[in-house]
């Protein structure tokens, strides 16, 4: 039997575990910009934590949101993530999520 080492899990990585199980959105800062995030896979990409989520509301590198809902995924690296806390804001998606173009190689937890 093979042993798979753990890898190290950036600090943020539970409280989006946690608000994926319940889907419940957290507030976070992400590339010193506050986001309200839903999300909804967890996993690994090249070694490092990523998640996929939908944001649904806060600033983005371009500035404000785009209007059209099916432009609001994000694929962030976790450990950019800080002051992760999960919130009472109702919980968000997109009619076009999809598990398998997330930018991650290997989930760990996703929405069904």
């Amino acid at each position: 039997m093979t042993m798979v080492p753990l890898r190290s899990r950036p600090p943020a990585w539970a409280v989006l575990a946690q608000a994926l199980r319940q889907r419940r959105p957290i507030r976070a800062r992400y590339h010193e910009r506050e986001r309200l995030l839903c999300p909804h896979a967890l996993g690994w990409k090249n070694g490092r934590a990523k998640v996929l989520c939908y944001q649904g509301a806060g600033t983005t590198s371009d500035g404000h949101l785009p209007a059209d809902p099916r432009q609001r995924w994000r694929s962030m690296f976790v450990d950019e993530l800080n002051d992760a806390v999960i919130t009472d804001q109702p919980w968000q998606t997109a009619a076009n999520y999809s598990h398998h173009s997330n930018g991650i190689d290997q989930i760990e937890l996703q929405i069904g």
